[in-house]
Parts: C-alpha cells; sequence; structure tokens
C-alpha cells in the first residue's frame, strides 16, 4: 500500500505538481487523511514541508478542538497543529478527570471513556454493596468494585454531537473481575445500546467472567435446576465474553450505532442483572469506552 501511495505521489510529481505553490499542495492534502499527509512527507522535500503545514494538520483536527482543550486537566503545550493532532492520539483526562479522550492518530476520529464515577450504577454510594478504590492500574483516579448485591445496573450516555460524524461507533465495558467473585455467570446479563427515539437499539447478552472452570460448577451444583429457571427470564442473545485489551483491562462489547451528520441525539447503554435474585460480587468497573470500529 506504501509502494502504491507513493508511486502515485510520485507520478503527481512529475506531471506538474512540484512546480504548485507549496500553499496550494498543502491545502490538496488537507482532503487527505492524517496517514497520507504523513506518507506524503516521504516523496520529496517540497511535499515533506507542505505536509508539516498548519493548513493540513487544522482540517485533521475535530471541529470542537478549542472547546475540548478547554476541558482538559492537564492544559496541553503545543506550538504547531500537528503536535496538537498528536498530543491528542494519546489519552487525555477532561472534564474534572471523569472522562478521557483522545483520537485515532490514523483517521482523526474521537474516542471517549467515560469513568465509572461518570455512570449510574445502582446503590453505588452504599458501601455495603459496592467500593470506590484507587488503583494504579486504572487512568481515573476511582474504580467501582461490587462487594455483594443481587443485582447489577450500569447505565451511561453520550451525545452524538461530541462524537465524530459519518462513523459507527462500538461500545464497550471496561472491567476487572477480583479473585474472590461469585455469582456474576449464574445468568447472562443482558446489555443494550439505543440511541434516542429507538432510532438505533442494539440488546444482547454478556458472561461477565471466563474464570475459574471448578467454581462455576460448584455454583450449578449449588443452585441446581433454578439456573435453567433463571436463564428462561433473560432475553436471548449471543452470550458475549470479555476480552483482554492492550492497557491491562477487560472489555465486553455492549452495542454499536452509526453517528451519522443530522441533530444531536442521546445514546443510552447498559449492562444489567436484574433476574437472578441471587448474590454476586467481585465485578469492578473502570467505565465504558466509546470508540470508532472499522477504521
Amino acid at each position: 500500500m506504501l509502494c502504491l501511495f507513493e508511486g502515485r505521489m510520485a507520478r503527481m510529481e512529475g506531471e506538474g505538481f512540484n512546480k504548485l505553490p507549496e500553499g496550494c499542495v498543502s491545502t490538496i492534502l488537507s482532503f487527505t487523511s492524517p496517514t497520507e499527509a504523513c506518507k506524503s512527507s516521504m516523496v520529496s522535500p517540497m511535499f515533506r514541508a507542505a505536509a508539516e503545514s498548519d493548513v493540513v494538520w487544522e482540517r485533521f483536527l475535530p471541529a470542537d478542538y478549542r472547546h475540548i482543550l478547554s476541558r482538559l486537566v492537564q492544559p496541553m503545550m503545543f506550538s504547531s497543529r500537528k503536535e496538537l493532532f498528536l498530543g491528542l492520539c494519546s489519552p487525555n483526562l477532561i472534564d474534572g478527570g471523569n472522562k478521557s479522550f483522545k483520537l485515532d492518530k490514523w483517521s482523526g476520529k474521537k474516542s471517549y471513556i467515560l469513568s465509572a464515577r461518570d455512570l449510574s450504577i445502582a446503590w453505588a454510594d452504599d458501601p455495603i454493596y459496592w467500593s470506590w478504590r484507587s488503583t494504579p492500574e486504572s487512568r481515573f483516579s476511582q474504580v467501582a468494585e461490587l462487594k455483594t448485591m443481587s443485582w447489577v445496573e450500569i447505565d451511561g450516555k453520550i451525545r452524538t454531537q461530541m462524537l465524530s460524524p459519518n462513523t459507527k461507533y462500538g461500545v464497550y465495558l471496561i472491567m476487572k473481575i477480583s479473585n474472590n467473585a461469585f455469582g456474576l455467570d449464574l445468568i447472562p446479563s443482558e446489555i443494550s445500546v439505543e440511541v434516542s427515539n429507538r432510532t438505533q437499539v442494539c440488546n444482547g447478552t454478556a458472561y461477565l467472567s471466563c474464570g475459574d472452570s471448578k467454581k462455576k460448577e460448584m455454583e450449578r451444583l449449588f443452585y441446581g435446576n433454578r439456573i435453567e429457571m433463571l436463564k428462561s427470564r433473560v432475553i436471548e442473545g449471543d452470550g458475549r465474553v470479555p476480552c483482554e485489551r492492550g492497557d491491562g483491562w477487560m472489555e465486553i462489547e455492549l452495542g454499536d450505532f452509526f453517528n451519522g451528520d443530522q441533530g444531536d441525539e442521546e445514546v443510552k447503554m447498559s449492562l444489567r442483572e436484574v433476574k437472578g435474585q441471587h448474590l454476586k460480587g467481585g465485578l469492578i468497573i473502570e467505565g465504558i469506552e466509546v470508540r470508532p470500529k472499522c477504521i
């Protein structure tokens, strides 16, 4: 792919692009992508200078980047629009540390992580049921850990105006399971992602733990036939399971949606296990990520 791109750019030079003013080439490159702009800089010194210009990288930044900068917990120093773009491609805490924001370095599309404190978790402020603690593995100041409770309700929401237009987004619960977890997988949890006015609805089921098979077998023996009776109460779904992330956490996809370019709508996301009526504990929640799919 790189050879094809370089060959195309070389032909463009041969066809007179090297005679165009640098500003004109910068304007042309601004209609490509961050990836192609970086590749073009390897073609010739003229293309390199054009690809580094603020004209190019201003266009790759989101339209609301000044508002995003005003929400940063730590102010960002930069000397060019390219430097700013690359700085925003690393996770940055915003909104008092309750969210994390970053750009995809290949496409420039936006993604967010809503911290556990930014979610609505049933009874999360009651220390009998949930505990809040800091952990060095988290990007946020606190995570939420389920101590013991007979139901779990976790809800989040985000406005589509905050996201990149004409983009398909996936929604992911970021979590871990403690060593002393119990009761999490007797029946699957119900998951959903819904755009306001139910224009898009994605429902399914998920198992929170892929843990100790012996522990699961003991739970099945203890609860007996009640498990099958409980499962009949749950909607049909694909029974998703957690997968590893690159940051040491696990994630479960709650669903996805397409963000067009018309208006501003609310996206609601949730995970619930409220039908089992059995005690469960050991679920650790860091947050929910909303990020582009198929970039």
